[in-house]
């Protein structure tokens, strides 16, 4: 699959984020400071840092979850700063193999309020199957979720981060406990829902090989924001190379 990164340089719907001076602190200590940046309509943004840089309680803060400092707004085309509906996928959860939930059961206590222990009516089953179909995965339906692989298990998350369909798309460690064929997969399928959907995507990963083919933009964060830019300069710069001791490229001419 060719991967068509965003060209463009403004917003043009709901899903334009933005963050001025945001802060977070969590039992009276600094978690993050002084973060800022712009996640502009259609755009793929990856977020890395160091383990404990502050990246899931980001997240956190542009859920609601928790409280913070600054600014976090959402600019909508026309003027409005109304919330948008995002789609968040968590770090992976695990479930206990002999656990005889299927996706379809999953699925549904997620959606509806049908109860669990009672045959699935064939109008949710369906329901349940057009979500998966949004990420390849209408044939997993009645696999149960021990079972699943990690790509599989990020395609369930996923499709239910989709539905209903938001305007911005939040993806914790998406990669994490996924094969190398996996996360080309999850990558290109992301790509996919990015330019069928026309969401913004921000997601963290430790997986820097894929920045350069997949993201339009990285943040570099460790409490508050280092550098900005292209993958190539961020992955290139001295901020990068002190976080990491890697030297993953040239900088741009």
């Amino acid at each position: 699959m060719s991967v068509q990164k965003h060209q463009g340089a403004g917003c043009a719907g709901a899903c334009c984020l933005k963050l001025e001076g945001m802060g977070v602190d969590i039992g009276g200590a600094p978690i993050l400071h002084d973060v800022s940046f712009h996640l502009h309509c259609g755009e793929i943004v990856a977020l890395i840092g160091p383990n404990g840089a502050g990246k899931s309680s980001l997240f956190r803060a542009i859920l609601g979850q928790i409280g913070h400092t600054g600014t976090i707004d959402f600019q909508r085309a026309g003027g409005g700063h109304a919330r948008p509906l995002i789609g968040y996928v968590p770090q992976s959860p695990s479930f206990d193999r002999g656990d005889p939930v299927s996706v379809l059961d999953f699925f549904a206590a997620a959606i509806s309020r049908w109860p669990v222990f009672l045959p699935i009516p064939k109008k949710l089953r369906e329901r349940v199957r057009a979500c998966l179909e949004r990420v390849h995965g209408a044939d997993l339906i009645d696999e149960r979720m021990g079972t699943l692989s990690g790509g599989e298990l990020q395609r369930v998350l996923m499709a239910l981060a989709l539905e209903p369909l938001p305007q911005i798309l939040i993806l914790d460690e998406p990669l994490s406990g996924v094969d190398i064929d996996g996360e080309r997969q999850l990558l290109d399928m992301l790509d996919e829902i990015r330019r069928s959907y026309d969401l913004s995507i921000l997601l963290s990963t430790h997986d820097f090989a894929t920045l350069e083919r997949y993201t339009d933009k990285v943040i570099l964060l460790k409490s508050s924001v280092l550098k900005v830019g292209t993958p190539r300069e961020v992955l290139s710069s001295p901020e990068f190379r002190e976080i990491f001791h890697l030297d993953l490229g040239k900088e741009e001419a």
